[in-house]
């Protein structure tokens, strides 16, 4: 018998953990990245997609990489200014500098400096996502 929060096969047999999160193994680069969106589920993949677009077109030559199952992004290996997850209703993108961007993103976080986005199905303004990840990139980012 299944539970509901057990993980389950996803697009391509990427096993989907709770709320729809792709299990993805470590991996540095565009490939990875790549399998991860692509796994992403329902219109959150197409959102995945999207955001991979718009931080590669605002960061040329951004470094990529999918650590903890969530795609990272940064101006250096393991330096990170960005990185997203699936959950069951939306994706939530965090900006490791994120209190340091104007206007801050709504999401708090337990730590000072992290901020979220969330966002859900129809519910995404470019406009704001492409200039964060612009100020983002002029920020110390993250080492982990």
């Amino acid at each position: 018998m299944s539970r509901s929060n057990s993980p389950q096969a996803g697009p391509n047999g990427v096993v989907l953990l709770s709320g729809g999160n792709p299990q993805i193994a470590k991996g540095y680069g565009n490939e990875p990245v790549q399998i991860y969106i692509a796994a992403m589920p329902g219109w959150k993949s197409a959102l995945g997609h999207r955001l991979d677009i718009l931080i590669e077109k605002t960061v040329p030559g951004v470094v990529k990489a999918v650590k903890w199952n969530s795609p990272f992004y940064g101006l250096e290996t393991d330096v990170w200014f960005l990185s997203f997850r699936c959950f069951t209703k939306y994706v939530k993108v965090t900006f490791f500098r994120g209190a340091s961007l104007d206007p801050v993103p709504p999401g708090a976080s337990k730590h000072a400096d992290t901020r979220y986005l969330d966002i859900y199905e129809d519910k995404f303004d470019e406009a704001q996502f492409t200039a964060w990840v612009a100020q983002a990139t002029k920020l110390p980012g993250e080492k982990l």
